[in-house]
């Protein structure tokens, strides 16, 4: 089926500029532009699921038509187990129209109110699903997702690395750090909690001792100083510790300028986060293990993070994410997601980092399996001099390499088996 060029499309919309033609002319040409299908509409026939060791588990999904569309998308972390719950999906999506994303979202979400549908496995479950559906929504109209989303605030989205090395006496840290220079990355992250810390005393307790906390600053201090000043250094404590620690670290490490420091203690204690922001000059950042825009409300409401850091492939999705970034950027506070997902979860997210206006950084932890990252998408390496380009293909824009794929895929697994028991 043809379409029209931009052409044609500007030459419609002209008589309108000219009070001539009015709205319905338009229209017709916006659809005409913007539907590579005709009716009948798309149906959805088939969801099917595999899984893959990448950074920890990961869970994909494709979403089938009877048009031949399909749609990918991407879930990790409390995915695991999640395949059940997708063949639970299948009845609130067979034989619906694809192109409706929010209202298929919402009504597996309101059905699953006594299933779990707050949080966790299945919000995160219910991400993968909502991802391929934008996926495919873009497929079917010829756009890319961010168009979607409200179109794009900037081509390409900064990355920051997870280095992968934080002490001095680590053999392979200089080759680790030329690494990264030489990859082109303008921020890095490193992790300072450390349960095997000689100085720790106690494994239940995490409150740390002064030998404990000079260790975490020493970590900050060789990572500051291996990178040229231009390079921004976050830090990650992982939630772990106590409100009197994360005090404590958050007002040792203001010389540094921290980009973030990442939850000092667990984001569920928004107080608690409240208290240790109030305390300091360094920006404090959370939001990793909160789910949909009701986990966000109250850190919003109480100011207790100068950033938020939703996981796009577990927090609820794609629009679900926009919505976070929006409520956060009446706050002015900026959106730094988490990802440690595929090319394809990283790429997804890059299309809300690319249309919301508090965008500052987006993760990367593939450091230690480069070669899988590299060969996971047809496009290859997607991250080039610390940044991703947003793509002007239809949908996410990027396609499984499934021969190089295979080769993680989680042993005794289906492999997107058709729900008859077959193979695609």
């Amino acid at each position: 089926m043809s379409r029209v060029s931009r052409r044609h499309l500007l030459g419609s919309v002209m008589p309108f500029s000219a009070g001539l033609l009015g709205l319905p002319a338009l229209a017709t040409a916006v659809q005409s532009a913007s539907s590579p299908y005709r009716r009948p509409k798309l149906k959805i026939t088939d969801i099917r699921t595999a899984e893959v060791m990448g950074h920890g588990y990961q869970l994909h999904v494709r979403i089938y038509t009877d048009q031949g569309v399909v749609g990918h998308g991407e879930g990790t972390d409390a995915v695991q187990g999640g395949v059940p719950l997708v063949r639970m999906f299948r009845r609130f999506l067979m034989g619906q129209d694809p192109l409706n994303v929010d209202f298929l979202f919402e009504r597996i979400r309101t059905s699953g109110i006594f299933a779990g549908a707050q949080a966790g496995q299945y919000v995160a479950t219910l991400t993968a699903v909502e991802t391929a559906l934008w996926d495919l929504a873009g497929k079917a109209l010829g756009l890319p997702v961010y168009q979607l989303l409200g179109g794009k605030m900037r081509d390409r989205v900064r990355v920051y690395c997870d280095s992968q090395t934080n002490r001095r006496d680590d053999p392979d840290a200089a080759a680790k750090i030329q690494h990264i220079r030489d990859l082109g990355f303008t921020a890095v992250k490193i992790d300072i909690d450390e349960r095997t810390d000689p100085m720790r005393w106690d494994a239940v307790n995490w409150t740390a001792s002064n030998a404990e906390i000079d260790n975490m600053l020493d970590k900050v201090t060789f990572i500051r100083e291996s990178f040229d000043k231009r390079v921004d250094v976050a830090v990650d404590m992982h939630g772990r510790y106590d409100l009197t620690t994360g005090k404590r670290v958050a007002k040792e490490v203001e010389s540094f300028k921290l980009l973030f420091l990442e939850e000092p203690v667990p984001a569920e204690n928004v107080d608690a986060m409240r208290d240790i922001r109030e305390s300091t000059a360094t920006p404090i950042c959370c939001g990793e293990n909160l789910f949909l825009r009701h986990g966000f409300r109250e850190v919003l409401e109480q100011r207790a993070a100068d950033i938020i850091m939703p996981d796009l492939q577990k927090c609820g999705g794609l629009l679900e994410g926009r919505k976070i970034a929006d409520m956060a950027h009446t706050y002015y506070i900026p959106f730094a997601p988490h990802c440690v997902v595929s090319p394809i979860g990283t790429m997804a997210s890059c299309h809300v980092c690319a249309a919301v206006p508090n965008f500052l950084v987006l993760e990367w932890h593939w450091i230690p399996r480069l070669e899988l990252w590299r060969s996971f998408v047809q496009e290859g390496d997607i991250i080039q001099k610390g940044f991703v380009t947003l793509p002007d293909r239809a949908g996410i824009g990027v396609e499984m390499d499934e021969e190089a794929v295979r080769e993680a895929q989680v042993p005794g697994t289906p492999w997107f088996e058709a729900s008859g028991g077959t193979q695609e």
